[in-house]
């Protein structure tokens, strides 16, 4: 089946991307191997979206953007992209089911969690080890926890996890968090929250389940352990790139090199989100990125039809 603009990812970026290709009257297919919506459908509250008030959720703004797409006829699909192929003024998207005819791809596969890398993290993934506060909170009601990371996403996942736990450990590695200071502010001002500076995670422990984590002071070196019963990990991100490592441009980090106006180094491949190599990667930003993108894709095509 063709299209006019194939969209693979479909949180933000991608569904900003396909609502304004298809507002230009061009055919649009987003492709997506898990739920719509992207790591927002990960987000408890959203406030720092134009609009989004009175508490609104990662999974309903994600819907109503969704409903946005239908409405202007975005088609999608659940499939697992593969790869893609240059073929004459077009490409070839192969998934896992299927391979579809396009005019113009923009990639707007996001980013997933790093994962932190010490011994026991992968052994009790899913049992005691999460990276999605939203997800798994209320697996450990009434129980100590631990947060690992400084930044916006951990102080907020910390924030989160205070609604269930009856304490939440947060391990930061420097003497100071990385968060804005309201949520920094919010963070020391609960009583439900403990900060352990200057701290690593040598091990996350257990058998079968988390029953805790063994920390190191990198100024003292003084080791402890800490008996907790679930970790949440917020170290960062990775992008999601494999597929297109010797297809697409990609930076040291191995994240997507665009200019200003999301082209790649591929003529008719555009990238947006965070996928690509930027200073903010935020659901708003990301949207901007689509937009763009959405357009850049419209603009292409008509050239190619001059």
């Amino acid at each position: 089946m063709n299209y006019d603009v194939i969209v693979i990812g479909g949180g933000p970026a991608g569904l900003s991307a396909a609502l304004y290709a298809s507002r230009g009257m061009v055919k649009t297919l987003v492709i997506e191997n898990s739920a719509i919506g992207g790591q927002i459908t990960t987000t408890n509250v959203v406030e720092n979206y134009p609009g989004a008030v009175d508490g609104i959720t990662g999974p309903v703004l994600a819907d109503r953007m969704k409903e946005q797409c239908d409405s202007f006829g975005v088609e999608f699909k659940t499939e697992v992209f593969k790869t893609f192929e240059k073929t004459g003024d077009g490409f070839k998207v192969i998934t896992d089911r299927e391979e579809y005819g396009a005019k113009a791809i923009i990639v707007a596969t996001g980013a997933q969690p790093r994962k932190l890398g010490c011994p026991g993290e992968d052994e009790h993934r899913g049992m005691g080890v999460s990276y999605c506060a939203t997800c798994d909170a209320n697996f450990f009601r009434n129980m100590h926890i631990a947060v690992v990371g400084g930044g916006d996403t951990a102080i907020e996942e910390a924030l989160y996890l205070t609604k269930f736990a009856s304490k939440v450990s947060v391990i930061h590695r420097r003497d100071a968090l990385r968060a804005t200071k309201v949520l920094a502010d919010r963070a020391m001002a609960s009583d439900k929250i403990e900060l352990i500076w200057d701290s690593v995670v040598e091990e996350v422990t257990g058998d079968g389940l988390v029953n805790g984590m063994r920390l190191k002071n990198v100024k003292t070196g003084e080791k402890q352990f800490l008996p907790v019963k679930g970790v949440f990990m917020f170290v960062g991100q990775e992008p999601i790139t494999a597929p297109f490592v010797g297809k697409l441009e990609l930076d040291d980090r191995g994240y997507l090199i665009t200019d200003v106006d999301m082209h790649t180094d591929v003529p008719g491949v555009f990238a947006a989100g965070d996928v690509r190599k930027k200073s903010l990667r935020q659901a708003i930003t990301a949207a901007g990125d689509g937009a763009i993108a959405g357009v850049q894709a419209i603009k292409y095509i008509e050239n190619l039809e001059a």
